[in-house]
């Protein structure tokens, strides 16, 4: 890796304990504020996001099989488009954009998700 740290099964422990921590204070708050704890809370969400697919890129947690399929498909393709078909070993997949982070207002997508379906 390129100075990059390692992530640790540890470091994703306690980025979930964290998320568990504001979840509980934004379950447990009576100040009649919906938006209590919002930016911890998403921090706290992308900060698993992250660690669960670095830790699954270094080969530290199991991948799924899709996710397996979805590593190779983007090695082939890294830069595809949404909608883009490509064939690989006989079957056609399609590339799929979803939204996995919103801003508060719930309008704008701040972080895109992708993934490869069958076509």
């Amino acid at each position: 890796m390129s100075g990059e740290l390692r992530a640790t099964l540890e470091d994703l422990e306690r980025a979930r304990a964290d998320l568990s921590r504001w979840d509980d204070r934004w379950a447990n708050d009576s100040s009649n504020n919906p938006n209590k704890y919002w930016s911890e809370r998403q921090a706290a969400r992308r900060r698993v996001r992250e660690l669960t697919a670095k830790l699954k890129s270094q080969g530290d947690l199991e991948m799924t099989d899709h996710e397996r399929l979805c590593a190779v498909l983007d090695s082939i393709v890294p830069n595809a488009s949404n909608g883009q078909v490509i064939d690989h070993e006989g079957v056609r997949y399609r590339r799929r954009f979803f939204p996995e982070e919103k801003s508060r207002s719930g309008k704008t997508v701040t972080v895109w998700g992708r993934t490869w379906e069958k076509a």
